[in-house]
């Protein structure tokens, strides 16, 4: 039986509408970056992006070309955390959201 909506656009219209999914979203991506599961972690970052600031924003905040964001959060990405600081800075200015680590 075919979707009758792109996942991806299901997740992007959510996120657009709903703060809250948008705060589990975005902590749900940096708990996979944590745990050392990249693949998760950039395409939640990536829905993230595009249903919130954007690629052409976080360019622009970022100084790195939209091209290398888009491919650095891509399934073939591989970004370092010299180029994924600046994006995730990015993206707590622009979002007014605040990370936060616990040990336990």
């Amino acid at each position: 039986m075919p979707l009758t909506r792109d996942f991806k656009a299901t997740i992007k219209a959510r996120a657009e509408r709903d703060p809250k999914f948008r705060a589990a979203l975005y902590a749900e991506a940096l708990d996979s970056l944590v745990e050392g599961d990249t693949a998760t972690a950039k395409a939640m970052l990536r829905d993230y992006v595009n249903a919130t600031i954007g690629f052409e924003r976080l360019e622009a905040v970022t100084g790195t070309p939209r091209k290398s964001l888009m491919r650095m959060l891509s399934a073939e990405g591989n970004p370092t955390l010299d180029k994924l600081g600046p994006v995730l800075k990015a993206i707590n200015a622009e979002t007014q959201l605040k990370p936060e680590v616990q040990v336990a």
